[in-house]
C-alpha cells in the first residue's frame, strides 16, 4: 500500500548533500539486454540533470552494483523499472515508483520526475502502480501461482529423493505394509525427513501463492490455509485436498488480505494490522471457511467415490482399470488419488491382487510422463523445470505420484488431462493383463522386488502410460504457446529443416548482397574469401585479420549489413541462419522457436531503431551473436514506434547463463545507448568496418 509524502525526504546527511540522490534497479525477465540499457538510459538522464543514481541490475548474470542499507538510508526516491517481481521491501519508507523497463530506456527523464512525488511505500504494501505503463506482464493470478510453484519444488525434489532413496536402499517389501523400513533403522529417519519436506509441500504452495498477491500478511494465513486443506482429518475425510486445495486456499487467503487491508481503521491500529490483525483475522475466516464449507463436500465426495468403486468389482477389468487409473492420476495424493489407493489396497486383503496392480501400474505414470516430457521438448520448459524433470524421473520409479505436482500446478491444463490418459491407459493394460500387486505400493520398484505378479505387462503397461503422457502434454503445451502467438500447430514429430532456411546461412544473398562486396573479398583476390553459394559474390566466411568483437562470439561470418526480411519472424528467422553459418548452431528451428518465445514476454524492439531479439536455448552448442542492418527498418512494436535499422540476434546454452559473455552483452546494450556511436554503426559502409565499429565494445 502507499501513502500520501510530503515534500521529498532528504536523507540524513542535512546540508552536506546539495544533489538530489535517487536509486534505480532495472531487470527483464532474461536479464540480457533491456536490464543494462535501461540501467545505461537512467544513468545518463540523472547525469544530464545533475542529480546522483546509483542503479543495481538484476540480470542472468546476477544481481549488480547492488543497493546496500546506507545507499537505500540515504537516498530520496527509487524507481524500479522490471518486468520481473522485484522485492520492495527494503525501500519501506521511500519515495517508489514501479514501471516496466521499457519505460526505463525511453522515458528516463519523465520517471525521474515522477519519483520526485510518488508515494511512499510502506512495509506491509504491494507494488505502488505507476499508471505509466511500461513492459508486458503477466496477470497477477499467474504470476501468485508460478511464485508458489517455484517456492514449492525444492520441497518437493528434496522430500522425494530422500523418500526414494530411504525405500531403495532401506525398504522390503511386506504384504501388510507395502514397502517397509524397519523402525529404528537409519534409513527410517531418512524417509522421516523426506515426508517432513513432502508435508511442507503443501502448505508452501499455498502460503506463497498468497504472499504473492497479499504481501507479507498473507503468508500466514496462506500456510495455514494449505495446511487444514492437506489434513482431511479436520474436516471428517480420509485424505486432504493436495496440491488442487493448496491452490484454493491460496489465492483464498491472497485476496482476503488484499480485502482487508481496504478497510480503514484509525490511525493508531495501522502499525498492528500487517503484523497482527489481518494475519489473524484472515488465518481464522480462511480456516473455518475450508473446514465447514469447502471440507464437507470433499468429504462427501471421497465417501462416495469409494462406494461406486465398490459397485464396480465384478464389471470389465479393462474399464475398471482405465476408471482406477484416471483417479490415480487426477490430483496425485488428492481425494479421488487416495479414493483410488485405498481401494485397491483395501482388497489384498480379500485375497484380490489385480486391483491394487491396475493402481501400481497407473502410479508411476505421472511423474515418468512429465520427467520424459522435459526431455524430448526441452524448449517448452525453463531450466529450473528440466532439473524437476529428472528428480521426477527419480520419483517415478520408486512410485511417488507427488513428482508430477509442480508441472501440474503450473499448467494444469495442459498437464492434468494429459496425465489421466496416459494413467487410465496404463490402468487399462494391466487390467487387460491381470497384473497383480501384493503391496499397497506402485511404480518398477514394487516389480524389482518382487511384489507384482505378470512383470512383463506391468512395464508394457507403465512404458505405454508414460508415453502417452509424455507426447500428450507437449503436444498440449505446444499447442497452448502457439495459440497464444497465432501460429500454425504442429504435432511433434521428425521435424525436417524448415525450406526457407536452406539458403540463409550464407552472409549475403540476391537481396541481402552489399553491393559493394567486403574488405578482402573475391574482388580483391583474398583468399580466404569464399563466394556464397547462391552466387550473390557475398562472403560466407570470416575475413582474415578481422578484428575481434565481443570475445569473438560476433565475427564477419555472423554479419551482413542489409537484411532482407521484411517483417520481425522473417527478421528473427534470417538472422538464425546467419547464425548457423558458424557451426554453433544444432537446430535453427528451435532457435527461432525459442526466440519467438521471448518476443512473447515483450518486445525486444528497444526504441532508436535497435532490435536485439535472444534466446537461451541449448539449439546452440556455444555463445554466439550476430548483426544485421534493415535499410527499409523491420517493425517490431519498440515503443517509441520506431522501426528497427540495427538488429542484434544473440543466442547462448542454457548452462552457458551467468557466464563472462553476458557481462559483454551488457556492454553492448549500453554502448548502444550512445546516439555518436549508433551514428558510426548505421553508416559503416562493409562487414569489416561494422566490425571496427564493434570493436570498440571490447
Amino acid at each position: 500500500m502507499t501513502s500520501p509524502a510530503g515534500p521529498p525526504p532528504t536523507g540524513d546527511d542535512g546540508d552536506e548533500r546539495q544533489r538530489l540522490k535517487l536509486l534505480a534497479v532495472t531487470a527483464c525477465p532474461t536479464g540480457i539486454a533491456h536490464t543494462y540499457m535501461a540501467a545505461e538510459k537512467l544513468s545518463q538522464a540523472a547525469e544530464r540533470l545533475g542529480i546522483d543514481m546509483k542503479v543495481e541490475t538484476q540480470g542472468s548474470i546476477g544481481a549488480e552494483n547492488v543497493l546496500d542499507d546506507n545507499d537505500v538510508r540515504t537516498a530520496d526516491g527509487i524507481i524500479v523499472a522490471a518486468d520481473k517481481d522485484v522485492d520492495l521491501s527494503r525501500f519501506a519508507g521511500k519515495r517508489v515508483v514501479t514501471v516496466g523497463v521499457a519505460e526505463g530506456i525511453h522515458h528516463p527523464e519523465r520517471l525521474i520526475e515522477q519519483v520526485r512525488s510518488a508515494p511512499v511505500h510502506t512495509a506491509d504494501g504491494p507494488a505502488p502502480a505507476s499508471g505509466t505503463g511500461g513492459g508486458k506482464e503477466r496477470s497477477l493470478p499467474y504470476k501468485a501461482l508460478m511464485n508458489g510453484v517455484s517456492y514449492m519444488i525444492p520441497f518437493v525434489v528434496v522430500g522425494g529423493l530422500l523418500i526414494a532413496i530411504s525405500l531403495s536402499l532401506g525398504g522390503h517389501t511386506d504384504p501388510s505394509g507395502g514397502l517397509v523400513i524397519p523402525k529404528d533403522s537409519f534409513w527410517m529417519d531418512v524417509n522421516n525427513i523426506g515426508v517432513i519436506g513432502f508435508t511442507l509441500m503443501v502448505p508452501i504452495l499455498s502460503g506463497y501463492i498468497a504472499y504473492a498477491i497479499g504481501d507479507r500478511p498473507a503468508l500466514v494465513p496462506g500456510m495455514i490455509g494449505g495446511w487444514i486443506a492437506n489434513t482431511g482429518t479436520l474436516y471428517d475425510s480420509k485424505s486432504g485436498a493436495g496440491f488442487i486445495g493448496a491452490i484454493v486456499t491460496g489465492f483464498l487467503a491472497g485476496y482476503l488480505v488484499l480485502w482487508i487491508k481496504k478497510v480503514e481503521v484509525p490511525k493508531f491500529a495501522r502499525p498492528i494490522m500487517p503484523i497482527i490483525v489481518i494475519p489473524i483475522v484472515a488465518t481464522t475466516a480462511l480456516g473455518l471457511f475450508f473446514i465447514y464449507v469447502i471440507g464437507k463436500p470433499i468429504s462427501w465426495v471421497f465417501e462416495h467415490l469409494t462406494s461406486w468403486l465398490s459397485g464396480m468389482t465384478g464389471t470389465s477389468a479393462v474399464l475398471l482399470g482405465a476408471i482406477l487409473g484416471l483417479m490415480i492420476a487426477f490430483d496425485m495424493g488428492g481425494p479421488v488419488n487416495k479414493t483410488a489407493f485405498l481401494f485397491g489396497s483395501g482388497l489384498i486383503a480379500t485375497g484380490n491382487q489385480t486391483v491394487m496392480g491396475m493402481c501400481a501400474a497407473a502410479i508411476p505414470v505421472m511423474p515418468l510422463g512429465q520427467g520424459v516430457a522435459t526431455l524430448i521438448r526441452k524448449r517448452l520448459y525453463t531450466e529450473q523445470e528440466r532439473e524437476t524433470g529428472l528428480a521426477s524421473l527419480f520419483m517415478g520409479c520408486f512410485g511417488i505420484s507427488e513428482g508430477a505436482i509442480p508441472f501440474a500446478a503450473a499448467r494444469p491444463a495442459q498437464v492434468i488431462p494429459a496425465n489421466m490418459l496416459g494413467g487410465a491407459v496404463a490402468g487399462a493394460v494391466a487390467g487387460l493383463a491381470g497384473v497383480s500387486d501384493a503391496v499397497p505400493h506402485g511404480g518398477p520398484i514394487v516389480a524389482v522386488l518382487g511384489a507384482v505378479g505378470g512383470v512383463p505387462m506391468f512395464f508394457v503397461a507403465v512404458a505405454v502410460g508414460t508415453a502417452l503422457t509424455a507426447l500428450t502434454t507437449v503436444t498440449l503445451v505446444d499447442i497452448s504457446e502457439r495459440r497464444r502467438r497465432g501460429g500454425a500447430v504442429r504435432i511433434p514429430s521428425a521435424r525436417a529443416p524448415e525450406p526457407a532456411l536452406a539458403g540463409a546461412v550464407a552472409v549475403g544473398g540476391a537481396r541481402g548482397g552489399t553491393g559493394t562486396g567486403r574488405a578482402g573479398s573475391s574482388k580483391g583476390g583474398d583468399p580466404a574469401a569464399v563466394s556464397a553459394p547462391d552466387g550473390s559474390g557475398s562472403t560466407a566466411t570470416a575475413v582474415a585479420d578481422e578484428p575481434e568483437v565481443l570475445s569473438g562470439y560476433l565475427t564477419g561470418e555472423t554479419v551482413r549489413v542489409r537484411l532482407a526480411a521484411e517483417d520481425k519472424e522473417s527478421a528473427i528467422r534470417e538472422m538464425a541462419g546467419l547464425l548457423a553459418a558458424t557451426g554453433k548452431v544444432r537446430d535453427v528451428d528451435e532457435l527461432v522457436r525459442s526466440a519467438l518465445r521471448r518476443e512473447e514476454q515483450g518486445t525486444t524492439g528497444l526504441g532508436d531503431e535497435i532490435a536485439i531479439p535472444h534466446a537461451k536455448t541449448d539449439a546452440v552448442s556455444a555463445p554466439v551473436v550476430g548483426f544485421a542492418r534493415s535499410d527499409e527498418g523491420i517493425e517490431w512494436g519498440a515503443p517509441d514506434g520506431t522501426r528497427a535499422r540495427l538488429v542484434f540476434m544473440i543466442s547462448v546454452p542454457e548452462a552457458a547463463a551467468g557466464d563472462e559473455h553476458l557481462r559483454i552483452l551488457a556492454l553492448l546494450s549500453r554502448k548502444l545507448m550512445d546516439p555518436v556511436f549508433r551514428g558510426r554503426l548505421t553508416a559503416a559502409a562493409d562487414e569489416r568496418a561494422v566490425l571496427g565499429v564493434l570493436s570498440e565494445i571490447n
